[in-house]
């Protein structure tokens, strides 16, 4: 049995870390000054350009435009690498991505997330975080090889979990 995940049913940890654009991302994302009260998925990759990568990002980027529990609930999709600006620049614009795609090159948001290294310490690990509406990390999903694997998760998380959604959308 794989161990729970220490931040499950506790707040978000938060951060600050450049996104693609070198301007300065915290997280959770805030409007006027207050958190955004909108569920996260927040997904941590090894490495922009991959093939296992750019599958999982533009998987996230699909999801968004066409699966309906991601337009219903309103979710926001973070990517996170430990990749420089400019290369999470040149991966957003190549592939059209069209959510927040964060530099952690110091590991300030993997840490934050206690996100272990990946395929036997050779590579950062590939984790997603769904984090409900209220900022509560809900549920967590590792694997580095399971590329195709993290969208569904949050596919299924977002159906199955109340909180996870909008806050209009658990209402009705």
């Amino acid at each position: 049995m794989v161990p729970r995940h220490p931040l499950i049913d506790k707040p978000a940890p938060s951060f600050c870390i450049p996104d693609s654009n070198g301007e300065p991302f915290k997280f959770p994302p805030e409007q006027e000054g207050k958190r955004v009260e909108k569920p996260i998925a927040l997904f941590f990759y090894p490495e922009s350009g991959t093939y296992g990568c750019t599958r999982e990002a533009c998987q996230f980027r699909d999801a968004l435009a066409e699966k309906e529990i991601f337009k219903r609930s309103e979710v926001l999709v973070i990517g996170v690498s430990s990749d420089p600006v400019e290369k999470q620049k040149a991966f957003v614009e190549k592939h059209k991505l069209s959510y927040p795609v964060l530099s952690d090159a110091d590991q300030t948001a993997h840490k934050a997330y206690q996100t272990e290294r990946g395929l036997l310490g050779l590579s950062d690990a590939r984790a997603t975080f769904v984090i409900d509406r209220k900022g509560i990390v809900k549920a967590e999903f590792s694997s580095v090889l399971h590329y195709n694997a993290h969208a569904k998760f949050v596919t299924k998380e977002l159906e199955r979990n109340p909180e996870s959604r909008c806050h209009r959308d658990w209402k009705r």
